[in-house]
This record gives structure tokens, sequence and C-alpha cells, in this order.
């Protein structure tokens, strides 16, 4: 395990940042979600977060390709992990919320991907 530099710039984890073809629609989404207010909104650009703490970002990408996971003609760029109590009610809620259920659910007694309004999978899960 390595110490840190003590001349080193500090570096904070900030944001991840989802590409998107409506920002104000995923940031509705996730904020619904995770209960996130808006930290910053531009037409192409929305944040969500609280402050002091990392947040997500959605921007507006004008030629977006929507992942086709499982198949393997558009991959995933990314996915984000939530934890949650129980996976039945969760997916309820998510579902309810915008996100789709995929065909393919790898192992759906350990977590379930769910797709969010862009196509992006996301996955729940009680380990985490």
């Amino acid at each position: 395990m390595s110490t840190a530099n003590a001349s080193a710039p500090a570096i904070r984890y900030a944001a991840v940042t989802f590409d998107c073809p409506d920002p104000a629609e995923l940031a509705r989404f996730y904020g619904g979600v995770l209960g996130l207010p808006v930290v910053y909104s531009s037409d192409d650009f929305i944040l969500l977060g609280q402050e002091g703490s990392a947040g997500l970002g959605f921007n507006r990408l004008a030629d977006y390709r929507r992942p086709t996971w499982p198949g393997p003609s558009q991959e995933k760029q990314a996915h984000i992990d939530l934890g949650v109590d129980d996976l039945d009610s969760a997916q309820a809620h998510l579902v309810a919320l915008g996100a789709v259920e995929p065909p393919t659910q790898p192992q759906p007694d350990r977590w379930r991907v769910l797709l969010d309004p862009a196509g992006h999978p996301f996955c729940i899960s009680t380990l985490v």
C-alpha cells in the first residue's frame, strides 16, 4: 500500500459523468432514485450532489448511441452499482421511476441489472 506524497496536490473524487441524449431526463431519474438535488445545470450538463460529496453528472452528447447490453453491438461505457435492502421492492420502485428490466439477469438472486432511461445498465445488490 502506497502512502501519499506530501508534495502532491490534494485530489478528490468529484463525480462520475454519463453521456446521454437528454441530461434533464437522466438527472430526474437518478435524482429521484438517490434523493440528490441539482447543484449545477445548463442546457448540456447537469450535476447532482450534496455539498462536500461526490456527485453524478449528465452530459448531452449529440450522437449518443444507447448501449445494447447484453448484446455486444454497442458496449456499455460504464455502470453504477446501488446497494439496496430488498431486491424485489427496490426493482419495482426503480421500474416505476423509469428503469427497464432487460431480458438477461446474470445472477438475479445476488444482483439485478436494470437500464436507466438512456439505456445505461446499472446494478442493484444487497451485497453493497
